[in-house]
């Protein structure tokens, strides 16, 4: 027999042949979309959105027997237990590619599972957002202790600020020590509302605050989300 017979095929084989390669072709093709889309669900599940009311910032309590409150007593920090020192240190989780972290409700541990923040930065932001007692913009992230430009723009994607959790000075009722605390304030602008506020009484909105001189225009639209005129 002539090796040629053996590679010889009819017109109806070569198609036979040609349509078997060609169901082999697209099943292969249909595995692979098809273990691209699983791979994809499993991304889809991933958390998108973090958010933990019950670490908003803690409004400050009102006592309207008082034209201008006492200021307000420290709370006693407990001293954080030591732990133990060991050789290794886990590698902390981090959240994957496309999560939002609402800003003003994150503890510390949720801060660290955002790439490029630590134990050191998320207890700075934490501070921070206490002391302004919410963020109303992710930009404000810029104004914490260590965070350049350059690091404030990979961070940037991973947040969103909820400005309802943010807990407002009531002017009406804080002495000007208190007021005083707050980042955006100065000392000589808190006086000067309490000065105001005893000759005036009652402040009743921002109209009071821009007969001040120790405010610009600047100044009160950046606090126009963290004081309150009850």
């Amino acid at each position: 027999m002539n090796w040629r017979d053996l590679l010889y095929f009819s017109k109806g084989e070569r198609r036979a042949l040609t349509l078997l390669l060609l169901l082999i072709a697209v099943g292969g093709i249909l595995l692979i979309v098809a273990d691209k889309y699983r791979e994809g669900a499993v991304t889809e599940e991933q958390p998108r959105y973090i958010v933990n009311p019950e670490n908003a910032p803690t409004p400050i309590p009102i006592d309207t027997t008082r034209k201008i409150a006492t200021p307000l007593p420290t709370t006693e920090k407990t001293p954080a237990r030591r732990q133990a020192r060991t050789s290794s240190f886990p590698r902390q989780e981090k959240f994957p590619a496309g999560t939002v972290v609402e800003l003003n409700t994150a503890d510390t541990a949720t801060l660290k599972k955002v790439p490029g923040i630590g134990s050191v930065f998320a207890g700075r932001i934490v501070k921070y957002r206490t002391l302004l007692g919410g963020f109303y913009h992710v930009g404000q992230l810029r104004e914490v202790y260590g965070i350049d430009e350059e690091r404030y723009l990979s961070l940037e994607s991973w947040f969103h600020a909820d400005t309802s959790f943010i807990a407002r000075l009531p002017v009406n009722y804080l002495p000007s020590d208190s007021l005083s605390k707050h980042p955006y304030i100065t000392y000589r602008q808190a006086r000067a509302i309490q000065q105001l506020f005893r000759r005036k009484g009652r402040l009743t909105g921002w109209e009071n605050l821009r007969l001040l001189e120790e405010f610009t225009e600047s100044d009160l639209e950046r606090l126009s989300v963290y004081i309150s005129f009850q």
